[in-house]
């Protein structure tokens, strides 16, 4: 089976209130049941540094506007589509939300995502779906965001 590589970049958007427990921003992609929790993530346009397509997709995904505080450990698997294994890098940055409303989106961008919201932080471990971004979150959480 031929394999192709995918990269992608995405952003953990992270917001600590002044009393603490901060809260992670996260995405259920259309089409997936309730409770399917992911991190905003996208691909890399041509031409387009990651750290820049993370920012625009977190926009687009969100509603919030964003600045990169640091890059985070990236996500790394493989799946098949159409017959073809894909290697799929996700590249994700720690981000602080700057302004912009969670889940004000653009209309078109409903057929890629369901809703956007705050979970608590210290859950996001439990409730994000996927395995690469819950150690990511995880990985966060334990060395205090």
């Amino acid at each position: 089976m031929p394999t192709v590589r995918e990269s992608s970049a995405g952003g953990v958007v992270v917001r600590s209130p002044a009393g603490g427990g901060g809260s992670l921003a996260v995405i259920r992609p259309a089409g997936r049941p309730e409770g399917t929790w992911a991190l905003p993530k996208g691909q890399i346009d041509p031409g387009e540094q990651a750290e820049a397509a993370a920012l625009r997709e977190v926009h687009e995904e969100t509603g919030l506007r964003c600045r990169t505080l640091r890059a985070l450990e990236p996500v790394r698997y493989f799946y098949v589509r159409g017959g073809v294994r894909v290697a799929k890098t996700v590249r994700f940055w720690l981000m602080e939300p700057l302004g912009g409303t969670i889940d004000d989106l653009a209309e078109g961008m409903r057929r890629e995502v369901a809703e956007a919201r705050w979970i608590p932080l210290h859950e996001a471990p439990r409730l994000l779906s996927y395995r690469g971004e819950r150690a990511v979150v995880a990985a966060l959480v334990a060395g205090g965001a």
